[in-house]
């Protein structure tokens, strides 16, 4: 996962941060950061995999900022290994605070993804190529 104050991966996500997104302490909901980073991983599991994918694990994450009210959350994935059916996807959550241009990592993780075919069933994925 990226140290370096820039993100990894490809932009996958772009929302902004609502009221009713907020927890009591008034800043946004946790589970709604790692909804979206869930969405745009599985965005990604199924472009890779051509097909539809369900999310079968999430790493540990860390928090590291909070997201508040108005910030644009940015979400950046990247594969970085696949199975035989299965896709593991490091992604990346970052804000822009009051339409600044400096970006602030919030958290990340990795998420794993399983390809399944039109009956639900799980299905091989392609390798990873070099241009991917």
């Amino acid at each position: 996962m990226n140290k370096a104050e820039e993100p990894e991966g490809t932009l996958t996500i772009r929302t902004v941060a609502m009221p009713a997104d907020t927890n009591t302490a008034g800043d946004i909901f946790g589970g709604w950061v790692l909804s979206q980073m869930d969405i745009a991983s599985g965005i990604a599991a199924a472009e890779h995999s051509k097909s539809r994918v369900t999310t079968v694990g999430i790493e540990a994450m860390s928090f590291l900022k909070a997201v508040h009210v108005g910030d644009i959350l940015s979400v950046y994935c990247q594969i970085s290994s696949v199975g035989n059916t299965s896709m593991a996807i490091e992604v990346e959550a970052w804000v822009q605070r009051k339409l600044s241009q400096r970006l602030l990592k919030v958290t990340e993780g990795v998420f794993t993804f399983v390809a399944l075919d039109a009956d639900g069933n799980k299905m091989r994925v392609a390798r990873l190529k070099d241009s991917d």
